[in-house]
């Protein structure tokens, strides 16, 4: 509320001395062009020109105060409007950062996935090399039970050496 108020009062205020520079002008213009013989009070004032002279350099110094107040007043509109700026600008980056942290974490998210997706593959083919080696164990014992030469003999020792070797 305080604020409302103050800003009522600044906005009077900053309209001040352009409506008294007016006053003063027309006051000026009223001495100068007019005397007695138009306007009968005119007779009280003594030296209406010294007035007018006086009221002229009142004019200069509201003009002056009339230009301070304007140069003030855009200049804080310029802050407004850099302040808007920088954080428009602020709200950019914010914005730009949170965008990129996101993608980051998707790429993040889409190599673990990849990854987790590797070592499946890698452990399905393992499975698959055990399980094809665990058959030709079994097709070989079974050739031997069957037949039992020589050769299947052998072929079931080189398997067995071949398991040794590898570990499996």
């Amino acid at each position: 509320m305080d604020s409302s108020q103050g800003k009522i009062w600044l906005n009077f205020l900053s309209l001040l001395p352009s409506t008294i520079l007016t006053v003063l002008t027309i006051a000026i213009a009223f001495l100068r062009f007019y005397d007695q013989e138009d306007f009968t009070f005119l007779a009280t004032i003594e030296q209406p020109r010294v007035w007018s002279n006086r009221l002229t350099v009142a004019a200069l110094v509201v003009a002056l105060v009339a230009f301070g107040v304007e140069w003030d007043r855009r200049n804080r509109e310029a802050a407004r409007e850099a302040e808007s700026e920088r954080r428009r600008s602020a709200e950019e980056t914010r914005a730009e950062n949170e965008r990129i942290e996101r993608r980051q974490r998707e790429i993040q998210r889409d190599r673990a996935t990849a990854e987790e997706r590797e070592r499946a593959a890698e452990e399905r083919e393992r499975a698959a090399r055990r399980a094809r080696i665990q058959n030709r164990g079994a097709i070989l014992q079974i050739r031997y039970q069957l037949e039992p030469n020589e050769a299947n003999r052998q072929a079931l020792r080189d398997f067995l050496a071949f398991l040794q070797e590898y570990g499996e």
